[in-house]
């Protein structure tokens, strides 16, 4: 009986024993296992500068940088048993980048449309330059076979002086200032200069084969076409002292014209076909065109694109691209077309046929002729009137001068002058300057 007694209590102490030893257990913090992390897919912000020491951004490099999480929420550790002490590490999401503005610059302003060009603009007329309105009208006819110059005055189509000049008197040209006429004696290698308000000459200068004359844009410089020698001679128009010749090495330079902006003259060379351009800032030859046959008076259209070249072996004229220096087309006009001349309005092109006695009219907008009138005589080098309303027309082979009605293409008056009646000059005429020749202005 003892013995069982005992025996059941050594059983019960040891049961007693196993149970404290569990409580002593719990009595222990319990670190709680984190819960396997929530998968999140990452995104990419816009690309970032690279940046290199100091904190600049590296030129020209990007540097992609995944987001924390896709939807910008801040991961936490699954939850624990509420006996765990420790809590869960946390993931700790770094602040937001700054949104990327980007700044676009505004599209620039269309460039404004460009004025028409219309090298005449001065030149529409009646009005005459404040320099010449007192100035009375007059036509200059040198007679190059007689060595004079008659002077007729238009209002009563009658010749009212006449006085002698140098050898071959070709044209009468008026100054770049209008101040001034100059009688081109070509084989008299002169220039014989006229008080345009006396219509009398009033001093000799001495200048090598004076052909024709002209004036650049700027009134900078005077250009001498000196034919028989085949070059164009530079002269300051202030003293007539020589500054440079340059040589044309095609037989027959005569006449001539400059580009819009004054930078460039074309020549005709009468003799072997050829129409030449010359750089007068460098005053050095930089082109040419081969029109063919005998290329003579020359005229700028009056937007600046195309050069008319009347061609007198041709019966048409010419149409030049000033640029490229070639022929980009041709309008037949009449037997020996030989002088041009711009209408008062700028809308036409006259053209003298000399060898058949007509005048064509051609339209600068179509490029075709509009009308040809029968005129009779030999109709050389033009000029037109202050109103619009005439055309002057020198008779080369018949020694007078023509007035034609403009309208009509009839002629008014018929003018005897002297023998070889060749470049008449109608003055003043409206423009602010004349870049030369019998009278181009504007």
């Amino acid at each position: 009986m003892r013995r069982a007694l005992t025996a059941g209590l050594v059983v019960m102490g040891l049961a007693l024993a196993g149970c404290g030893a569990a409580t002593l257990t719990e009595s222990v913090p319990v670190v709680a296992q984190p819960a396997p992390p929530t998968r999140v897919q990452t995104a990419m912000t816009p690309p970032q500068p690279r940046l290199a020491r100091g904190g600049l951004p590296q030129p020209g490099s990007v540097v992609a940088r995944p987001a924390p999480v896709a939807d910008g929420e801040t991961a936490v550790a699954a939850p624990q048993s509420p006996k765990a002490s420790n809590p869960a590490p946390t993931v700790v999401t770094p602040p937001p980048e700054p949104p990327v503005t980007t700044t676009v610059a505004p599209e620039p302003p269309a460039p404004p449309a460009p004025v028409p060009v219309n090298l005449y603009s001065h030149a529409l007329g009646p009005q005459l330059s404040a320099a010449v309105a007192d100035v009375p009208l007059r036509a200059y006819v040198p007679n190059s076979d007689a060595a004079t110059v008659s002077v007729i005055d238009p209002t009563t189509m009658k010749v009212v002086d006449r006085f002698s000049v140098g050898t071959r008197p070709h044209h009468v040209t008026p100054s770049w200032d209008l101040s001034k006429l100059y009688v081109n004696n070509t084989e008299g290698n002169t220039l014989t200069e006229i008080d345009p308000w006396t219509g009398r000459p009033t001093r000799t200068i001495r200048i090598t084969d004076p052909y024709n004359l002209y004036f650049t844009p700027d009134g900078a410089k005077a250009i001498v076409v000196a034919e028989r020698f085949q070059r164009l001679d530079f002269y300051d128009p202030n003293d007539w002292s020589f500054i440079k010749s340059v040589g044309v090495p095609w037989a027959g330079v005569d006449h001539a014209d400059f580009s819009a902006d004054g930078r460039y003259f074309f020549a005709s060379c009468e003799f072997s076909g050829q129409v030449v351009k010359v750089d007068v800032e460098t005053m050095t030859l930089v082109g040419r065109a081969n029109v063919g046959s005998l290329p003579i008076d020359v005229k700028m259209s009056p937007d600046g694109t195309v050069l008319y070249v009347a061609n007198q072996g041709r019966h048409g004229v010419s149409l030049v691209d000033p640029e490229t220096m070639t022929e980009i087309g041709f309008i037949r006009t009449g037997t020996g077309a030989h002088g041009l001349n711009v209408s008062r309005d700028a809308a036409t092109l006259f053209v003298s046929n000399r060898m058949e006695g007509t005048i064509s009219v051609i339209d600068f907008a179509t490029r075709s002729v509009r009308q040809t009138w029968r005129v009779g005589g030999s109709p050389d080098m033009l000029q037109v009137s202050a109103d619009g309303a005439q055309l002057w027309a020198s008779n080369r082979f018949h020694g007078s001068v023509s007035v034609i009605d403009t309208t009509t293409g009839r002629v008014i008056s018929t003018i005897a002058t002297g023998a070889g009646a060749h470049g008449v000059s109608l003055f003043p005429q409206p423009g602010q300057h004349s870049v030369g020749h019998n009278g181009v202005y504007r």
